[in-house]
């Protein structure tokens, strides 16, 4: 899922707003995150550096690299990575984390659910505009 924003946002600003609609960075392998500046070199702590993390993702010297970082939705057993690109108006949300698939149809992704789960909550940070697709496994 494509996300484009009307201004820059923060990686901080992105997970706080996703964290009203039950979101968290806490996933089934603690926190996860990553700074592209050669290439993805994932990292994983505890959620207790939460605040830590943002602050590395969000630090002016990260801004011309990608930066990501899990989210997790705890009630509703799924989640995945969100791709910040350089300039940081853009961002990717990839389906990772224990994806939701379609009811008959389990190798494509329920999309509507993720685009319910997300959309709303994004738009007070600006959201602009999202594009959706799906391949099937």
């Amino acid at each position: 899922m494509n996300l484009v924003f009307a201004r820059a946002v923060t990686v901080s600003a992105v997970v706080s707003a996703l964290a009203e609609a039950g979101w968290s960075l806490e996933e089934p392998l603690g926190l996860s995150y990553a700074v592209n500046d050669d290439m993805f070199d994932w990292q994983a702590t505890s959620v207790d550096r939460a605040n830590e993390v943002l602050s590395l993702l969000d630090a002016p010297e990260n801004h011309a690299f990608d930066v990501a970082i899990c989210v997790y939705h705890q009630g509703a057993g799924t989640g995945g990575q969100l791709l910040f690109l350089p300039g940081r108006s853009r961002c990717y949300f990839l389906p990772t984390i224990d994806r939701r698939s379609l009811p008959g149809a389990p190798g494509l992704t329920d999309i509507a659910w993720y685009l319910n789960a997300l959309i709303p909550a994004l738009l007070p940070v600006g959201l602009l505009s999202y594009e959706a697709r799906d391949l099937a496994d």
